[in-house]
């Protein structure tokens, strides 16, 4: 686990190959997504490493119901009752109505390359035992208007990796949680480092990533904390360029 300070609110969390955030408003946190079911030991020491204790955390953010994301809410929910939300498409998601998600035979097949073949066993260490994650209690958050948690954070619907996947903005800092709509890296990814998009094996909508990506463009941010790769900063319109070509 490695914690990154983007600013005086705002740490960026790397756990197995993904990452969250905790923004902090005075003593309260908000938790944008959560990593690996087996990554809740480190999210809990993300928490104590930012001065805080896991029940500052008032509100859970999530991008998208994928178990790299999702994988620390129930620990969250069950040990401090941690309240969970996301947009009204992905919390069908987060309920399992359905489900969108790499599949087994999907994983196999990228054995076949190395830096794919670490991934997908860093993957089942991180997942076992706990491979089927619901949320049945999960709340709904409006797009495109300040919610209320730590940070005043804007849901931004970012359709396209799956059906309901959201951002979320922090306009007071400039600061974009892009989750998996817009990364800077991944293990699997032939791209190497910078603004990208998830290889399409990840992806429910190839059409949808472009369009969520592209309607990122005009937003008030600098800085780009993805749910994959390193912390970003710059002009948005460039990122989404380079994640475009």
């Amino acid at each position: 686990m490695h914690v990154t300070r983007v600013n005086d609110q705002v740490h960026m969390v790397t756990g197995t190959n993904v990452n969250w955030a905790l923004v902090s408003d005075g003593s309260a946190l908000t938790l944008v997504d959560t990593g690996y079911p087996n990554d809740s030991a480190a999210l809990l020491a993300s928490i104590a490493e930012t001065g805080h204790r896991p029940q500052d955390v008032t509100a859970i953010l999530i991008t998208h119901a994928h178990l790299d994301h999702i994988g620390g809410v129930p620990m969250m929910t069950g040990r401090f009752g941690t309240p969970v939300l996301t947009g009204a498409e992905e919390a069908r998601h987060a309920r399992r109505e359905y489900l969108e998600q790499i599949t087994p035979l999907e994983m196999l097949r990228l054995c076949g390359h190395r830096a794919s073949r670490r991934w997908v066993l860093d993957t089942v260490r991180a997942v076992f035992p706990q491979i089927k994650i619901s949320l049945p209690q999960v709340g709904v958050v409006p797009p495109k208007e300040p919610l209320d948690v730590p940070g005043g954070l804007v849901a931004i619907p970012t359709p396209g990796h799956t059906t309901g996947h959201t951002a979320y903005l922090m306009p007071s800092t400039g600061v974009l949680f892009s989750g998996d709509a817009l990364v800077t890296g991944h293990p699997t990814s032939r791209r190497g480092e910078g603004p990208q998009r998830l290889p399409e094996v990840f992806n429910t909508s190839e059409d949808g990533v472009t369009t969520a990506i592209a309607a990122l463009r005009d937003l008030p941010a600098d800085t780009l904390v993805p749910g994959h790769g390193g912390l970003a900063r710059g002009p948005l319109a460039d990122m989404v360029d380079k994640a475009l070509r």
